[in-house]
């Protein structure tokens, strides 16, 4: 293409979010990743563990996509991506043979909950739009929200972010269900961010389209806004990888969806100062490894519900939960660390090759950890599914330090792209008033690093585009409709 209004450097979700919407507003864009293929944490690829059996990279189950004001707007159904609910949004096996299980149906959850559902009800059960809005905004305009619903939004998040939050349970089957979600923040537990994660993940597993799984997997997503961007004239250039200035075409704008490291690595001395030492002190959190299997058949979890969940968590009680995050945090591995698992095939027929069907796990880690977990993650399984290494056919560990090398947002494999604190939830990148803002005209960053923080959304690329459309006097957002 001639030279491009804008470039944006990083094909991930929030790239290609910003790449599709300042195309539609009729810029030129160019979109440069150094990756051999797009998508950043939402690619799905043939991994050459079996023929023709495919992975999911990063990103596998997508609340925050149906959830999503961008992904709303853009309309992923009408493009033809699938996202596909399974009956049971998560479950969190336990060592005596129990299980917590948060079906889509709330009420089927409070009902299996026993006497801790009405508390269940009281801390997720709510309609999901305030918790959206609160979670999912810049962090620095004033969602529209009924002041009622996010008084119980935040005194939720205070209960279940200090150590009150096993004071209105009785059993320990809804702590451990809960606390499973806010694991997903990879910080010590309990912590104003993982309960903040928490409430808002099982709030969305209960409404819409829960915790979906695309057809096909994540990359489906990234196909679709690849396709929009390239049907507005946008171009994408892969193999193309950003690590000076001198890597970068003229162009009137830039925006990075890279972490502030990348930024500044690239535009050192071009950023001022001030601005530069901000990002600088940008911190990165703990890790995760990524292992993944290709087994000969499912999961044999001891539960039967817990198998046809999209999403396990695989931590035990809450107290072990603390044990292992608190580990992790410390430096040190747990023995039994905390894993997500997802197997696809739950509601995704076409992941199944010949028999054979992908598990996807990811086990919390120290940053920058070298260490092959395939052992602690199987021996875990295996404590709630006796018989899981008879269905394993082979397996592939990522360990965190190498997580960088097919994302290099993952700082030592950091896979939330910053630490998960209530500091830089709220000052994510720095506290400048616009988070988007560069420190210099024209750059933009809009990664995860941004608000409203990790997530396959788009709305870190979505927010920073309608900011830099004001570069060329653009005021108004283009449609995103197909």
């Amino acid at each position: 293409m001639a030279r491009p209004d804008v470039v944006v450097v990083g094909s991930g979700p929030n790239g290609l979010a910003a790449a599709v919407t300042l195309a539609r507003a009729g810029l030129g864009v160019l979109v440069l990743e150094a990756q051999p293929t797009v998508g950043g944490g939402a690619r799905t690829l043939d991994l050459g563990l079996a023929d023709g059996v495919v992975h999911d990279v990063c990103s596998a189950v997508h609340p925050m996509a149906w959830a999503s004001p961008f992904f709303g707007e853009f309309d992923l159904a009408a493009r033809g991506v699938e996202l596909l609910v399974p009956e049971v949004s998560y479950a969190h096996p336990l060592p005596d043979g129990r299980a917590g299980v948060a079906f889509h149906d709330l009420e089927r959850t409070v009902d299996a909950l026993g006497v801790d559902g009405g508390v269940w009800r009281s801390l997720v059960g709510g309609a999901h739009e305030p918790a959206v809005r609160v979670a999912l905004g810049d962090k620095r305009s004033v969602p529209l929200v009924d002041p009622r619903a996010a008084l119980r939004f935040g005194l939720g998040v205070l209960e279940q972010g200090t150590r009150a939050w096993d004071r209105r349970f009785v059993d320990d089957v809804a702590p451990a269900l809960l606390t499973g979600v806010a694991a997903h923040a990879i910080s010590r537990l309990p912590s104003f961010a993982a309960a903040g994660t928490a409430l808002l993940l099982a709030t969305l597993a209960h409404a819409g389209s829960g915790w979906p799984l695309p057809r096909g997997g994540s990359g489906s997503i990234v196909a679709a806004l690849r396709q929009d961007l390239e049907a507005h004239g946008g171009t994408v250039r892969t193999d193309h990888r950003v690590a000076r200035f001198g890597d970068l075409p003229p162009a009137h704008c830039y925006l990075f969806d890279t972490t502030p490291r990348t930024l500044v690595e690239v535009l050192g001395d071009r950023l001022p100062t001030r601005a530069r030492t901000a990002l600088e002190a940008f911190r990165y959190g703990d890790a995760a490894s990524k292992v993944d299997f290709v087994l000969s058949g499912p999961v044999p979890w001891s539960v039967r519900d817990v198998g046809r969940a999209g999403t396990v968590h695989v931590g035990g009680t809450r107290a072990e939960m603390v044990q292992a995050e608190g580990a992790v945090a410390s430096g040190r591995h747990a023995d039994l660390p905390m894993t997500l698992v997802s197997d696809p095939t739950v509601v995704d027929e076409t992941r199944l090759v010949d028999g054979l069907r992908p598990l996807w796990t990811y086990a919390h880690v120290p940053s920058g950890s070298d260490v092959d977990v395939t052992e602690a993650v199987t021996r875990h399984i295996e404590r709630y599914a006796p018989g899981f290494r008879d269905v394993v056919l082979t397996s592939r560990c990522t360990p965190a330090s190498r997580m960088s090398e097919h994302n290099e947002n993952y700082v030592g494999g950091d896979i939330s792209a910053g630490a998960a604190s209530i500091r830089q939830l709220l000052a994510r990148p720095t506290a400048r008033w616009d988070p988007y803002f560069s420190g210099r005209d024209g750059v933009y960053l809009c990664s995860a690093s941004t608000p409203p923080g990790p997530g396959v959304h788009g709305l870190g690329g979505w927010y920073a585009a309608r900011r830099a459309l004001r570069e060329f006097g653009i005021t108004a957002a283009p449609s995103l409709a197909p």
